[in-house]
């Protein structure tokens, strides 16, 4: 039985991730965003504007909390195949060809349920990290400041996660989002 609940688990918050808010959004204006820029928050501030994108990232997030809520009740030791499956759905949405977005909402919305402690240090250090690589590193490295901060705040949330929980769901959100990430990389940002 524990097998299926896992593969319950990991199925519901797949498909949770596959209601990527960013395609949602756009195919409702007529558009598909895909064609000039990711679904998640900053592509849909980039083409819509700031309104567009607070929707577009707390409905991406609240998918994540959910998906962990779900597998509470049906299994609390799963939460991190909530995590890694609401990710990997956003990542690569069963309903949009498997295009979807970069998936830190629906990382940050399921962590808010796993391991708050752990999301809120790392948006902290995020954040406190963002005005100076902008000004000192971005212009050398070119590299946008999310996926630098982000990858700067996963040792912090490793430490915090170590000492108050969530390593499960960290590893897993964090392994679906490193594959994503590589997979852009290499095919460019639209893939």
């Amino acid at each position: 039985m524990p097998g299926v609940k896992l593969v319950l688990v990991a199925l519901i918050a797949f498909l949770l991730g596959s209601l990527v808010m960013g395609v949602l959004y756009s195919r409702w204006r007529g558009e598909d965003i895909r064609g000039r820029d990711l679904p998640g928050g900053s592509g849909t501030f980039r083409q819509y504007g700031k309104a567009a994108a607070v929707g577009v990232t707390l409905a991406d997030a609240l998918k994540g909390a959910v998906a962990v809520l779900v597998a509470r009740w049906i299994a609390p030791e799963l939460s991190w195949a909530a995590v890694g499956g609401v990710v990997l759905g956003h990542c690569y949405p069963l309903f949009f060809g498997f295009r979807g977005g970069g998936g830190i909402a629906p990382l940050i919305g399921a962590m808010l349920v796993a391991a708050p402690v752990v999301i809120l240090g790392m948006l902290a250090f995020a954040l406190a990290a963002i005005p100076p690589y902008r000004r000192f590193l971005q212009p050398r490295l070119g590299l946008n400041a999310i996926p630098f901060a982000t990858a700067l705040s996963l040792p912090v949330g490793l430490a915090l996660a170590t000492r108050y929980g969530g390593v499960g769901d960290l590893l897993a959100g964090g392994a679906a989002m490193g594959l994503r990430a590589v997979h852009l990389l290499r095919a460019g940002p639209r893939a």
